[in-house]
């Protein structure tokens, strides 16, 4: 790209849409136009640049080589621009956000990051509690959005990504024959919980819980060897291994991570596709699955 060519502004918020959603049409939806406005938009700025960004096939939508290395400049590119038009002046914006305490993981540091690039004037205000507690708050107004897993409330929500289970130990755990299965767990009112329970149980697999903690007490256990337990793969700690196999322990089932906002305001819009293209980007660039014993 030569130092006199300009972007359009629109045209690289169009890709960062496509981008982000990996679709046409949710990229259409969120930026409240047509399919045929965005492809235009694309065109335009990929003849700008004399590469192709996007990879379109009637199957899939994805990055070119040339759109990875262009996105994160594109970002700062639309960030100066949202930056420039915000201002000394502009009044600051509150967004209240809860996240569950057994959801809250590694994709905290790029959501924060996402939404200061997003809008400058924005003060995030982030609580961490049990998922009843948040959804208590939210139902009352003094939440505008949460993040919670599927079974903590079945009502619909934006759905942010799997949430997949393992059975998680540290790779010298030892199991001896004839012991129960030494599980570590969070407090009996977990529905994974439950679940991992009812499926030894159904595999006449004897168990004991021997640790109950909350989800990072639950990961300090497993790496030091004291339990196996039934952890959600991204949260796992890079020193564990799934011992379902090894163990013949039954499958768990998966659930998901779901947004929820009652705010339907442009700029909670805003924020929120910020916060759901902030998870789904770091599935794509960082989800390793964990090495079975």
């Amino acid at each position: 790209m030569n130092s006199s060519m300009s972007l359009e502004v629109d045209a690289v918020r169009a890709f960062l849409m496509v981008a982000d959603h990996l679709s046409f049409t949710r990229a259409a939806d969120a930026l409240g136009t047509t399919q045929g406005a965005v492809s235009v938009k694309l065109k335009r700025l990929e003849d700008r640049l004399g590469v192709r960004l996007i990879e379109r096939t009637p199957r899939q939508v994805r990055l070119s080589a040339q759109g990875e290395i262009f996105m994160p400049s594109a970002r700062d590119f639309l960030a100066a621009h949202e930056r420039a038009l915000a201002g000394l002046t502009m009044p600051r914006r509150r967004f209240r956000l809860g996240i569950a305490s057994h959801v809250m993981g590694p994709e905290l540091p790029l959501l924060l990051a996402r939404l200061k690039s997003l809008d400058p004037a924005l003060t995030v205000e982030v609580l961490l509690d049990t998922a009843r507690a948040l959804l208590d708050s939210f139902e009352s107004g003094r939440l505008d959005a949460v993040i919670i897993r599927s079974d903590d409330d079945r009502r619909d929500g934006e759905i942010l990504g799997p949430e997949h289970f393992g059975w998680y130990a540290a790779p010298g755990f030892e199991q001896r024959a004839g012991e129960p299965l030494r599980l570590a767990a969070t407090s009996p009112c977990c529905a994974v919980r439950d679940v991992a329970a009812r499926l030894l149980d159904r595999a006449s697999i004897a168990w004991e819980e021997v640790f109950i903690g909350g989800t990072s007490a639950i990961a300090a256990a497993l790496s030091a060897g004291l339990a196996v337990s039934a952890f959600p793969r991204r949260l796992a700690p890079a020193d564990v291994v799934d011992v379902g196999e090894a163990f013949g322990l039954p499958p768990l089932p998966s659930l998901s991570l779901v947004l929820h906002s009652s705010l339907s305001d442009q700029k909670t819009k805003d924020t929120l596709r910020a916060i759901t293209a902030a998870f789904r980007e770091h599935r794509r660039s960082s989800s390793r699955p964990i090495a079975p014993l």
